[in-house]
C-alpha cells in the first residue's frame, strides 16, 4: 500500500489552515497531523506560502467545478451567470478554509493570505469575463468591456451576500436574482 505524501501533507495543512489561520500554522503542526516528518514536508514544498498556495490552487479548480455543474445550456446569459455566481460565493460562505483565509485577512491582513486572496477573486473574474464574452459573441448582451463588466458582477453579489447582511437580513437568491437583473440588466432609467 503506497502512501501519498504529498496527499497528507496537503492535506493537514488544509486542516491546519482552516482552523488555526495561515499565518498561526506552522510547518510543525503541518507535519504532525500528517504524521511525516517535517524535512518531508520540504521535499515537496520551499515554504509555507508555496503550501498554500497549492491548496488554494485546488480550492479554485472545485470552484470553477461548482460553477460550471450550476450552467444549464438551455438558461440565458443572465439566468447561468445568476447560477453560477451565486454557487461560487455559496462555495466560498460554506467552505472552512475560504472563511478563516477571508477572516484573518480582514483581521490581521496577513500579506501571503491578502495575495491569495486575490488569485481566488481573480480567478472568479476570469471566469466570469469567459461567460461575458461568450453572451456578447452569442449577441445575448451588448459589447462592453468583458474584464469591467465581469468585476462589477462579482462585487454586486459579495455585496449582496456578504455585505449587506452585516447590518440587515441575508436575502434569498431569488431577491439577489431579482435586484441583479434590475440593476445589471434593466437598469434605473424608465
Amino acid at each position: 500500500m503506497s502512501i501519498d505524501r504529498k496527499q497528507l501533507i496537503i492535506e493537514a495543512a488544509t486542516k491546519s489552515f482552516s482552523l488555526f489561520g495561515y499565518k498561526a500554522t506552522t510547518m510543525d503542526q503541518v507535519a504532525k497531523i500528517a504524521n511525516v516528518g517535517k524535512g518531508t514536508i520540504y521535499t515537496f514544498f520551499n515554504n509555507k506560502e508555496e503550501l498554500l498556495s497549492e491548496i488554494v490552487s485546488s480550492l479554485i479548480k472545485e470552484m470553477k467545478a461548482t460553477a460550471e455543474a450550476a450552467i444549464q445550456e438551455d438558461l440565458s446569459f443572465f439566468e447561468n451567470v445568476n447560477l453560477a455566481i451565486y454557487e461560487l460565493l455559496k462555495y466560498r460562505k460554506q467552505h472552512q478554509l475560504t472563511i478563516k483565509l477571508f477572516q484573518e485577512e480582514r483581521e490581521i491582513g496577513t500579506p501571503a493570505v491578502k495575495e491569495m486572496i486575490d488569485k481566488v477573486e481573480s480567478a472568479i473574474v476570469k471566469y466570469i469575463k469567459d461567460k461575458v464574452i461568450e453572451a456578447i459573441e452569442k449577441e445575448e448582451i451588448r459589447e462592453c468591456d468583458p474584464e469591467i463588466t465581469a468585476f462589477i458582477i462579482l462585487k454586486m453579489y459579495i455585496s449582496l451576500i456578504f455585505d449587506w447582511e452585516k447590518s440587515h437580513e441575508p436575502l434569498d437568491q431569488e431577491k439577489i436574482s431579482e435586484l441583479f437583473k434590475f440593476y445589471l440588466f434593466t437598469g434605473l432609467s424608465k
